[in-house]
Formats: structure tokens, C-alpha cells, sequence
């Protein structure tokens, strides 16, 4: 397991209160062994001017679900993560219902990780693939 024993959706969602998380409805819903899940609506807060899922939504998601994941990773009393790089292809669009976006590992290291995150649509349709790579810094 990746993650810190202990790790519970509850804490992680309470986290998002007052956030973007929150505006956009973001809300997660699994902590597997090597994975985070989390949903997102489309809707009238995640849409762009022409009735579709913003591009800029799926990668506050994919970020999201990267940074949380990175954070579920490491001593929070001695480290905390920050995003480096973040790149996403959108691949097919979105009107309604929400989406569904799962991060998993693809190195976890002392200092750097890189995370994957897909995003479907509640079909299953693949509708965006993204990558971040975290830094790890140790608190002063």
C-alpha cells in the first residue's frame, strides 16, 4: 500500500470545505491500495461557454486527485507536496452527469513523485489522461 495507514474519505473530503474542491463539487470516493477516486459534476460549474466539460475542470481534478494522493503518501509533520508539472490530454467531451477520476503511481520517490490520472465519463469512457509530478519538501 502506498498510502499512510489511516487514511479516511471523510478527513479528505473535510479537507475540501471552503476550497475550489468544493465550488466545483468535487467529491472523493475510494482509497484502493494504489489508487484515489474521486467525482466530479458537469454542470453549469465545470462546463465551458459552449455547454461541454472545461478542459480547465478536468485538470483542477486531475491535480486534485495527484496532490491529495501525494499528500495521502508522506509525514505531514515533516513534509508537504507541491505540484511541479501537470499535462492532460482531453480526448473526448462531456455534457452531463459527472466524471469519475482515478490517480494512481507512477514512482514515488524521496523527493519527486509522479502521479497518472484518468478521467471517464459514468459510462466508462475514457475522457481525459493526465500526469503530475509532485515535489516532496521538508518543512522549516
Amino acid at each position: 500500500m502506498v498510502f499512510k495507514p489511516g487514511i479516511k474519505l471523510e478527513a479528505l473530503n473535510q479537507m475540501s470545505k471552503n476550497t475550489l474542491l468544493e465550488h466545483l463539487g468535487i467529491k472523493f470516493t475510494a482509497i484502493g491500495e494504489d489508487s484515489l477516486t474521486a467525482r466530479m459534476p458537469v454542470d453549469s460549474r465545470t462546463h465551458q461557454p459552449f455547454g461541454l466539460l472545461h478542459g480547465g475542470a478536468s485538470v483542477a481534478l486531475a491535480e486534485t486527485l495527484g496532490s491529495v494522493a501525494a499528500h495521502c503518501c508522506i509525514d505531514t509533520e515533516k513534509e508537504f507536496a507541491v505540484g511541479l508539472d501537470i499535462n492532460a490530454n482531453h480526448l473526448r467531451s462531456v455534457r452531463s452527469g459527472y466524471v469519475v477520476g482515478v490517480s494512481k503511481p507512477i514512482h514515488i520517490g524521496k523527493s519527486t513523485q509522479v502521479w497518472e490520472i484518468r478521467i471517464s465519463s459514468e459510462e466508462g469512457v475514457l475522457v481525459c489522461i493526465s500526469r503530475i509530478t509532485m515535489a516532496i519538501l521538508e518543512m522549516k
